[in-house]
C-alpha cells in the first residue's frame, strides 16, 4: 500500500466525526421529520448509540436540535433544549442550506443564540442539505442546575 493510499483511507471520516461527539455520550434530539439528514443520524447513532427525545429525564452531552425557519420561536427552542443539558454540553442547531426548504438565515441564528444564553462557536456543513451551529453556554457564567 502506498502511503498515499494510506492517508487517504485515514482521511475517510463518518459524519459523526465532525461533531466530536464521543462513545457513550447521550445525545438528545430534537425537531425529527422526513426531511433530517439519516445517514447523518445513522452515523450518530452508531457512534453514540440511540437518541433521546425531548421528553427525556437524563442529563444529555449533546443536543441535536433540527430547526426550519417555520419551526416556531428558534429563542424558544434553544432555551428548552438547555434545560437537559449537562454544564459542559454543546447544541447542535441544524438548519436548511441556503436554496433549501426551510433555510433559516445565519442572522436570525446570531441574535436568537445569546438571547437564549449560549454562543455560537463553529458552523459546519452537516451534510448535503444542512448546516451545524455548535452553540454552548459561555464559559464565564455558571448555570444553575
Amino acid at each position: 500500500m502506498s502511503a498515499t493510499a494510506g492517508q487517504a483511507a485515514e482521511g475517510v471520516r463518518s459524519p459523526a466525526d465532525r461533531f466530536g461527539l464521543e462513545p457513550g455520550m447521550v445525545v438528545m434530539e430534537i425537531g425529527y421529520d422526513d426531511d433530517v439528514d439519516h445517514e447523518l443520524r445513522d452515523a450518530l447513532i452508531e457512534r453514540c448509540g440511540e437518541l433521546v427525545d425531548e421528553d427525556t429525564d437524563e442529563v444529555v452531552d449533546a443536543v441535536l436540535l433540527w430547526y426550519r425557519a417555520d419551526d416556531g420561536d428558534l429563542v424558544d427552542l434553544l432555551v428548552d433544549a438547555l434545560g437537559p443539558l449537562a454544564d459542559s454540553g454543546v447544541v447542535w442547531l441544524l438548519t436548511p442550506k441556503a436554496g433549501r426548504p426551510g433555510h433559516v438565515e445565519p442572522g436570525e441564528i446570531t441574535e436568537a443564540a445569546p438571547t437564549a444564553g449560549l454562543q455560537q462557536t463553529t458552523t459546519i456543513s452537516a451534510g448535503r442539505d444542512w448546516s451545524g451551529a455548535r452553540l454552548v453556554p459561555p464559559r464565564a457564567t455558571s448555570r444553575k442546575r
